[in-house]
């Protein structure tokens, strides 16, 4: 690595009034380490009581500002590698999650050995690790975007599992600089995060940084070896899939010159659209600040009808 940001440089917000903690040139293909932490998950472990925390949940560590990177731009972010540590945890807080009534009022919280061998869920089921950044985002024109939730059109807490190593995600840029942040890594986690945490894991993000001129992205979209992923925004999920397909309409006719008509069939064919991350699309009600308000939802295109 080029750069390395440790975990004190973790902040509870997606902002352009920090003050960088990197400044760096685009498109040099210099790698940036982002560590992050899981100080909130070790305390609920050794207390179980969310009123005993020190810490918030989901810091992110930056932001780095990108040298020439103005509104309209759009940032590919491409992740090389995932480190993991010697842990992970699994974590119930009261209250969230689609299993919030299942599991009640009281915090679950267990820590997951990781070495050579996998990621030791249970004393019987141990995976393969496949890391991914559930948070990553840029900063908005205004104000502060939250890392908990919802997901923003600059990113966030989109825990989507297609942000592992070997993807490009694709961030819109609202303020000169960009101002990146990333956190929120886990060890393994399943399409939709049920538990609404996963099985996080503290370890290091090492990326690149390019940038895209005039890319004017509504939403993030991720880059895999096999697909582009284009993410919905919106409430209901219905306007989040309309949003999602209009976007992957918009890269077939727009940016790659396709007929409508030929766009559409193709996209009725093998445009297919999955949930994306728990975390809502929409501000929840201050009442209720874990309970995700519309959804996030992510529509797939294969690289192989371009």
């Amino acid at each position: 690595m080029e750069h390395f940001l440790d975990k004190t440089h973790g902040k509870f917000g997606f902002s352009c009034v920090a003050n960088p903690a990197l400044r760096i040139q685009p498109g040099t293909g210099e790698l940036i380490g982002f560590e992050t932490s899981d100080e909130v998950y070790r305390q609920l472990h050794l207390h179980g009581d969310m009123d005993k925390l020190t810490v918030g949940i989901n810091p992110v560590t930056g932001p780095v500002y990108v040298q020439g990177a103005e509104p309209g731009d759009g940032l590919a972010v491409t992740i090389h590698e995932i480190r993991l540590k010697d842990c992970g945890w699994s974590v119930s807080l009261p209250g969230t999650g689609a299993l919030a009534d299942v599991m009640g009022e009281e915090v679950f919280a267990r820590r997951i050995p990781i070495d050579d061998a996998g990621v030791h869920v249970t004393q019987r089921h141990t995976f393969e690790p496949r890391p991914m950044i559930g948070c990553i985002g840029t900063a908005p024109a205004t104000g502060s975007n939250s890392t908990i939730m919802p997901s923003y059109g600059q990113g966030g807490n989109m825990d989507l599992t297609e942000c592992r190593p070997g993807s490009t995600v694709y961030l819109p840029v609202m303020v000169d600089g960009a101002y990146l942040s990333i956190g929120d890594i886990h060890a393994i986690m399943a399409e939709g995060e049920s538990s609404f945490v996963a099985i996080e894991a503290e370890g290091i993000a090492v990326v690149s940084v390019d940038l895209v001129k005039g890319m004017n992205l509504r939403a993030p979209r991720v880059e895999t070896a096999q697909e582009w992923i284009f993410v919905g925004l919106g409430t209901p999920v219905q306007e989040s899939i309309k949003r999602g397909y209009e976007d992957m309409f918009s890269f077939l006719v727009q940016d790659h010159g396709w007929d409508g008509g030929d766009a559409y069939a193709v996209m009725s064919a093998v445009g297919h659209s999955r949930l994306g991350g728990p975390t809502g699309s929409k501000d929840p009600d201050p009442l209720h600040p874990m309970t995700p308000v519309g959804a996030v939802t992510t529509h797939r295109l294969p690289k192989s009808v371009l």
